[in-house]
């Protein structure tokens, strides 16, 4: 088996859609215009997706409340420290930067609604 998505129930998915597509290159593959407003976005790989929706059957987690390591997207990228700034000058803001013994940068952020992305530069990946 493998995984198809992870799903978010989040308060404006069609906003936050449009933000992960501008800044972090995730593709909308689906999209439905009216409630609950699942968005299905897929990475660069095409392989893995994120599903975003409002769906008031369920609580709408806080996540600006979760601690980073309850629940966090995270992103291979090449630069972290230019992505953390670009992410930043886009309305995300920084929770940490770190770089690990083995040589691997880590940069946590929230993103304008308060959930959690993970920028990571390996120093050996971890998937090719």
């Amino acid at each position: 088996m493998k995984i198809e998505h992870v799903a978010l129930n989040v308060e404006n998915p069609q906003a936050m859609a449009g933000w992960y597509t501008e800044n972090l290159g995730l593709t909308i593959v689906k999209q439905d215009h009216n409630a609950p407003y699942m968005t299905f976005l897929a990475d660069n790989s095409g392989r893995m997706m994120i599903e975003m929706y409002n769906n008031p059957a369920a609580p709408i987690p806080e996540y600006r409340k979760m601690h980073p390591l309850i629940l966090h997207l995270a992103f291979v990228s090449d630069n972290p420290s230019g992505d953390r700034q670009r992410l930043v000058d886009a309305g995300a803001t920084v929770v940490s930067d770190d770089i690990l013994d083995d040589g691997s940068h880590l940069v946590m952020l929230r993103d304008p609604w308060g959930v959690c992305i993970q920028l990571c530069k390996r120093a050996k990946p971890l998937i090719l």
